[in-house]
């Protein structure tokens, strides 16, 4: 087996189906708790679930240095965090104006709890609040694909996430 992808799931290895998906002995195991991995530390990693939170900014030539300084504080700090897989900043080739940070969590608990504490709150927070506010920052994962494969992902939304609001969990007053 050496250095093939494994399937891991609450601490138990399995090797995919022709399908794709995991299983063992006592069925198969939710998609929502699929975490894959290569062994021995090279290719990529993904896991199921996560939460990716995208930010875009728009930076004049005269601010980069000062926002490439700020957004390397940030990824230092937020990846040290639990929780926090990774992440990464990129500026756009044919608009060097644009640049985006990507940071990836396990979990919405990860993003939340990652994004909480002190040090973060004072120098991660006002760089976030450059950011672009036309776009929506924090996104679930839906699909992932590697070698060719694809895996699609179980939601965290209600079905009626867009149409509910607080308070009307008996179904909304007026249908938007």
């Amino acid at each position: 087996m050496g250095s093939s992808p494994a399937w891991v799931s609450r601490g138990r290895a399995f090797e995919p189906r022709t399908g794709g998906s995991p299983s063992h002995s006592t069925g198969a195991v939710p998609r929502s708790r699929w975490l894959r991995v290569r062994r021995g530390g090279s290719g990529s990693e993904f896991y199921s679930g996560c939460v990716l939170l995208l930010c875009r900014f728009d930076v004049t030539e005269a601010e980069v240095d000062e926002f490439v300084d700020s957004a390397d504080r940030a990824l230092a700090l937020l990846t040290a965090r639990d929780g926090c897989l990774g992440g990464e900043l990129a500026r756009a080739i044919e608009e060097p104006a644009t640049w985006v940070l990507t940071i990836r969590f396990e979990s919405v608990v990860a993003y939340r709890r990652a994004l909480s504490g002190f040090e973060v709150r004072e120098h991660v927070i006002p760089l976030l609040s450059r950011a672009r506010v036309d776009v929506q920052s924090a996104h679930e994962t839906a699909l992932t694909a590697e070698g060719g494969a694809t895996h699609r992902h179980t939601s965290l939304l209600a079905k009626d996430a867009g149409t509910v609001r607080l308070g009307e969990a008996a179904g909304p007053a007026d249908p938007r």
